[in-house]
């Protein structure tokens, strides 16, 4: 049973059902959004890693936008297959897996409904065929670092429950941490601190960079502790803490932190890339642009 909460009501801001966005716009431009910010250790528009570059990432947004149209329709299982697949058609190697797991389940709630109520509805009727598609769908997309575990294994035959699967795994993963607690970390962290950040008069960029800063902090990145050890994802958080801790956004102090914490990030290959917070903020921007809670242009 996934987690509900009893107080809601601030966070149900849906614009009009005529001013949205379609839901696989809402998906591409949150990517898109996501991979344009220049945040720290990831690749952006001017910051390529050796096997992946800034146009990987712009093709992937656009290729999975169909399926999440459908995944209200077709189910979060075949939504996130279909995702995947089209991106490796485009795209070598992987570069979206977290994000189609998160955004999947979010575009099945019914636009009526706002997120935070809707998605436990969602995860509640996940079947055995959804965890059948969702695995087949990290192993095509094969993400680094994964290991094996014990039990329910990723290279093994699929559970009947993909909520336990994400259960046992939410201990390691962030993106697994997100279907038992209700997507909390997206939608009451990440979406109010991009309104935030917004409404503090920040360009969206600006507002996306420290939310995603926050984030790592708060919650130490997943990949990070995957590729590089738990030591070096708690380094991470504590550096990206003092980033927090330095001044404003935008003052000098701020802006000094943030590259020495970029160049730290970047100075072991891209080990120490921050994906798995990449991911959680690509699906607040979505949570945000789907329920009208960004302020356009987005700049």
């Amino acid at each position: 049973m996934a987690v509900r909460w009893e107080s809601v009501r601030h966070h149900e801001m849906n614009p009009k059902i005529d001013d949205r966005l379609s839901i696989a716009q809402c998906a591409t431009l949150a990517c898109l959004l996501e991979a344009t910010t220049p945040k720290p250790g990831n690749v952006h528009r001017s910051a390529d890693f050796e096997d992946l570059c800034f146009n990987d990432f712009v093709v992937s947004a656009v290729a999975i936008g169909p399926a999440m149209e459908t995944s209200q329709q077709r189910g979060v299982g075949t939504a996130v297959l279909e995702a995947i697949r089209a991106t490796r058609a485009l795209v070598p190697t992987n570069t979206n897996l977290g994000c189609v797991l998160l955004i999947a389940p979010l575009a099945a709630v019914s636009q009526e409904q706002s997120l935070v109520r809707g998605i436990c509805s969602v995860l509640d009727s996940l079947t055995a065929n959804d965890a059948r598609m969702v695995y087949e769908a990290i192993q095509i997309a094969s993400p680094g670092g994964l290991g094996q575990v014990s039990n329910m294994d990723i290279h093994d035959a699929a559970p009947s429950d993909l909520l336990e699967a994400m259960k046992l795994a939410s201990e390691r993963d962030l993106v697994a941490r997100q279907y038992t607690i209700a997507f909390a970390d997206v939608l009451m962290r990440i979406v109010p601190w991009l309104e935030e950040g917004q409404a503090e008069g920040w360009s969206l960029t600006t507002a996306i960079i420290h939310a995603h800063i926050r984030l790592m902090s708060e919650s130490p990145d997943s990949l990070i502790a995957r590729k590089c050890g738990a030591k070096a994802a708690k380094e991470s958080a504590e550096r990206a803490s003092n980033v927090v801790a330095s001044g404003r956004p935008g003052s000098e102090p701020y802006q000094q932190a943030l590259s020495d914490f970029d160049f730290w990030l970047r100075s072991d290959g891209h080990d120490r890339n921050p994906g798995t917070s990449a991911d959680l903020i690509a699906a607040g921007l979505f949570a945000a642009l789907r329920d009208g809670r960004l302020i356009s242009p987005f700049q």
